[in-house]
């Protein structure tokens, strides 16, 4: 079971930059070019060969780790991977940036 994080508890987050957090956007860059939330390492799904060796070197398996892409399906495949890898504190967004930009910041693009 993934624990999902709901858009609102994200804003929390990022707006608090004393709390150690990583954050994954696995969306194609041309989603990202749409809207983005810039705290996030852009790892699009497509693109995983490219960077599978860097998040299981350079991220922290116990770190708190929210994973986030357009409506939460895709993000949702990551987090169950990065269990299957040991990472233990794993979040989904839920309803993903579409879910944000509805939820938490309505100035951003939607798509």
């Amino acid at each position: 079971m993934i624990p999902a994080i709901e858009p609102e508890e994200l804003a929390v987050l990022l707006a608090d930059e004393t709390s150690p957090v990583q954050l994954i956007d696995v969306r194609e860059r041309q989603e990202v070019e749409i809207v983005a939330l810039p705290q996030f390492w852009v790892m699009p799904m497509s693109e995983s060969r490219d960077w599978v060796d860097r998040v299981l070197t350079q991220f922290d398996r116990d770190g708190k780790t929210i994973v986030l892409c357009h409506h939460g399906i895709r993000s949702l495949h990551l987090c169950q991977w990065l269990q299957t890898q040991g990472f233990t504190n794993v979040y989904n967004v839920s309803g993903g940036i579409d879910a944000y930009a509805v939820r938490v910041d309505r100035t951003l693009p939607r798509y």
